[in-house]
């Protein structure tokens, strides 16, 4: 059994590539793929995205507003209410992104610090995005006691440092298609050195595929080839990895429901 911890189920392309969302989950079924965790990046979208995945019981959701979402409205009040839903099992994806645009980081960390206090209020894990951004990223965590719930630094590309001092505060990290890329030496090597009792599997579907469908359009089923290139890191089969991180998903996901 596998989990993709991290999808967005509303972005695929079903138009051209998929008949609708039922074969999306059930390819992913095909290859062992049996839950899926599709996250939410902007307020607007999420009732449509939570319609979408609704009739799929082995489908989870998480509810945030991203970083470089930010410009297109957040409220807390709203997120809120929509993160209440029984079927909302974190909140996120939240955090902070200077790669693109630093210039609105004081935005970005205000909606991020909202998002830790409705994770804490709410008692919901939270699902983190940082890029170029460590230092604030962690101090954000610990002055708004994220240790309090936990969560997971998704599609990790950071230093083992960071690593690290997030796993102290209870989180998780989740690894994307990019370990399988042929320049992500440094992602290798965290990967290698993290116990594996603290990794999650992901896709990021429609993004970031892994080889050899780098270049195509991602999907929940590939979260495969991202479980058995940890495994070949790491010196375990891909069996193992599938096992771990399923129970791992769980253990930080408690109100996911089997």
């Amino acid at each position: 059994m596998l989990v993709d911890s991290h999808c967005h189920l509303d972005k695929l392309n079903y138009e051209d590539l998929h008949a609708d969302v039922g074969a999306v989950v059930e390819n992913a079924k095909q290859r062992g793929v049996d839950y899926l965790l599709s996250v939410g990046v902007t307020l607007k979208s999420f009732p449509k995205m939570m319609e979408l995945i609704r009739p799929f019981d082995n489908v989870f959701a998480s509810c945030g507003v991203h970083p470089l979402d930010i410009e297109e409205g957040f409220d807390y009040d709203t997120l809120k209410a929509l993160a209440s839903d029984d079927r909302v099992v974190a909140i996120g994806e939240t955090g902070l992104d200077y790669h693109y645009q630093p210039e609105p980081a004081e935005k970005q960390k205000d909606a991020f610090r909202q998002h830790v206090r409705l994770a804490v209020e709410l008692n919901k894990p939270l699902i983190i995005h940082t890029r170029m951004a460590r230092e604030d990223t962690l101090q954000i965590l610990r002055e708004e006691n994220a240790q309090k719930v936990g969560g997971v630094l998704h599609c990790f590309t950071e230093s083992y440092e960071m690593a690290e001092a997030a796993i102290e505060l209870g989180f998780y990290i989740s690894i994307s298609g990019i370990v399988t890329f042929n320049k992500a030496s440094e992602l290798k090597d965290v990967v290698r050195r993290l116990p594996l009792e603290r990794l999650l599997v992901e896709t990021d579907s429609p993004y970031l595929a892994p080889v050899p469908f780098r270049g195509k359009e991602n999907q929940p089923a590939y979260v495969r080839e991202v479980a058995e290139y940890v495994g070949l890191l790491k010196g375990v089969s891909g069996d193992e990895v599938a096992k771990v991180t399923t129970e791992n998903f769980f253990k930080l996901f408690s109100q996911a429901k089997k």
